[in-house]
């Protein structure tokens, strides 16, 4: 574990240092309460291993891995507005604690400070831009044009979910100058990840308690979301196998990267399995 947090340590530093950089001081607490009240930092963790599974410096994948995260926290304010949510990361969310507009602005914040990490490398804000482009139609999917079907809910996922966690491995990729079939295989594990990652989280929404959770248990099913429970037959455990479907799908990916067995290899390996089985 220590490799692993000494890596995320990379990242909490330097998203301290963005938020404290942040203008006025107001802007700069908010944002201190969205992404410094914890989080798992998965995506930028998977940033900086695919960057050193490719030979590569972690820290020179930083500035994008604390990037990505910042889109994330970013995504998740409007997530808790929309969802009329109170609770995030076992502490009011945003919108909860300072009101509408300035969890607004605060997600704004965020996505103009990430979009600062980019702005030097044009294929970073290609990557980026994608997407966020995928982010927002699953966002506008959800909420008008919602899926009825497993293959569509399949889809959902995969713009909502997937596609930050493939930006994230596509940074890390190109930030140790992989060749592009090695971007697109690394992209392919890292959304398949992403996947599998959203069918747990709608499968602990359902069977989880709140506590364990760290926000509000039975959220799907009292906002009516399209959960793969909800607007399917599919039992918990059946949600289940499908997730665990996506991540072998998602270790094939990352055996296709040709990359050595290494530690970082082996931590996005560990990821992949361990999305299927976490807790909370």
């Amino acid at each position: 574990m220590e490799y692993l947090e000494r890596r995320v340590g990379l990242v909490n530093n330097r998203l301290e240092s963005v938020i404290e950089s942040a203008d006025p001081d107001e802007l700069s607490g908010q944002l201190e309460d969205v992404v410094l009240a914890g989080g798992k930092r998965v995506r930028p963790a998977v940033t900086l291993l695919v960057c050193e599974s490719l030979g590569g410096d972690p820290n020179d994948a930083v500035e994008f891995a604390a990037g990505i995260e910042l889109v994330h926290n970013a995504s998740l304010v409007i997530d808790d507005i929309i969802d009329r949510s109170a609770v995030r990361r076992g502490t009011p969310s945003a919108w909860a604690a300072h009101g509408y507009g300035s969890a607004i602005i605060a997600s704004d914040g965020l996505l103009g400070e990430a979009f600062g990490l980019f702005l030097g490398n044009p294929q970073a804000m290609e990557i980026v831009a994608e997407s966020m482009v995928e982010l927002g139609e699953g966002e506008a999917t959800e909420l008008v044009d919602r899926p009825s079907n497993e293959a569509e809910y399949m889809t959902l996922a995969r713009r909502k979910t997937g596609a930050l966690f493939r930006a994230a491995a596509e940074l890390g990729a190109v930030a140790g100058e992989a060749d592009a079939a090695t971007v697109e295989a690394f992209g392919e594990y890292a959304e398949r990840v992403g996947v599998a990652f959203q069918i747990r989280d709608d499968v602990l929404d359902a069977t989880a308690d709140a506590d364990a959770l760290g926000k509000p248990a039975g959220h799907d099913e009292t906002m009516d979301r399209p959960s793969l429970v909800q607007i399917t037959d599919l039992s918990p455990d059946e949600g289940d196998q499908r997730a665990r479907e996506q991540s072998n799908l998602a270790l094939e990916a990352l055996d296709r990267t040709g990359v050595d067995d290494t530690d970082a290899k082996a931590y996005l390996r560990d990821l992949a399995e361990f999305v299927v089985v976490r807790q909370k």
